[in-house]
């Protein structure tokens, strides 16, 4: 056989192999589509697809101290140097963020040591928004998380638990801090909650749409030192809870990876 035809040969089977490999990978991705497909029906209302979770991070983003924690320089710009560049100084607890178990702890998992398999999470989302609204000191207690369990089914392993109480949409105003001059009043997880997460499920996160797992007038951060020290995380200022469905999604985390970090800003993905 000649050369050319040889080469031809070859060249034509390497494609018919190409297109068996991509014909796989297609149909691989339709399964995982169907997998997802076969989570529960999403009711009125709620997100179908990739939501962002994560609320966009800015120089006057509320604290937890009411201090600015995030602060950009432009170092280079595109029309002298032709190209954009910039400086971030940003505190851990900034923005839609992640708290490493070492945030509360003595020798606790830094943020680059959560196992990746944790960051993608089954979300079971627990809504106090009508109680929240009344009351800013509201709290997700051992009631709520029975009642989520007797209407969706016990908490899937390593899922995250979230608590919903619609402080989203205050974050650009001072109701998100809601301080009166003594302390600030917003919703959280309460200790009792957090315990019975920890000994009778295989949660490994909560998750809040406010500033802190603990409610805003908490004198000792108790739900964080119970969670934390045991090897499991949080996130703070969770955006668009109101989006999905209380059971079904999945979370993604985008956590930082910096070495011995107590946590940091986070990109949360939710697909429904």
């Amino acid at each position: 056989m000649c050369d050319i035809c040889v080469m031809n040969a070859v060249k034509k089977k390497m494609l018919s192999r190409r297109d068996l490999f991509r014909g796989a990978a297609m149909a691989g991705a339709a399964a995982a589509i169907g997998g997802t497909a076969a989570t529960p029906a999403l009711a009125a209302g709620h997100a179908a697809g990739p939501t962002d979770m994560t609320h966009t991070l800015h120089r006057n983003f509320p604290t937890f101290f009411g201090d600015p924690q995030y602060s950009e320089e432009q170092l280079f710009n595109y029309a002298e140097h032709s190209f954009n560049l910039k400086q971030l100084t940003v505190n851990e607890h900034t923005g839609t963020h992640v708290d490493a178990p070492l945030h509360f702890s003595a020798d606790g998992a830094s943020v680059d040591e959560i196992p990746i398999e944790q960051l993608v999470a089954p979300l079971c989302i627990i809504d106090i928004a009508a109680r929240a609204e009344d009351d800013p000191d509201a709290q997700v207690t051992p009631d709520d998380i029975s009642a989520w369990i007797a209407t969706h089914g016990e908490i899937p392993a390593n899922a995250c638990v979230a608590m919903h109480s619609g402080w989203g949409p205050k974050v650009n105003g001072d109701g998100f801090r809601n301080f009166d001059g003594e302390a600030m009043h917003f919703p959280g997880f309460h200790v009792e909650a957090a315990t019975m997460l920890i000994e009778e499920t295989g949660a490994m996160s909560i998750a809040v749409d406010t500033l802190s797992l603990d409610h805003g007038p908490s004198p000792d951060f108790a739900t964080h030192y119970a969670w934390l020290p045991t090897g499991r995380f949080g996130i703070e200022c969770v955006a668009n809870l109101d989006m999905l469905p209380a059971a079904g999604a999945t979370l993604v985390i985008g956590a930082p990876k910096h070495r011995g970090g107590t946590g940091g800003p986070a990109r949360l993905i939710a697909l429904a």
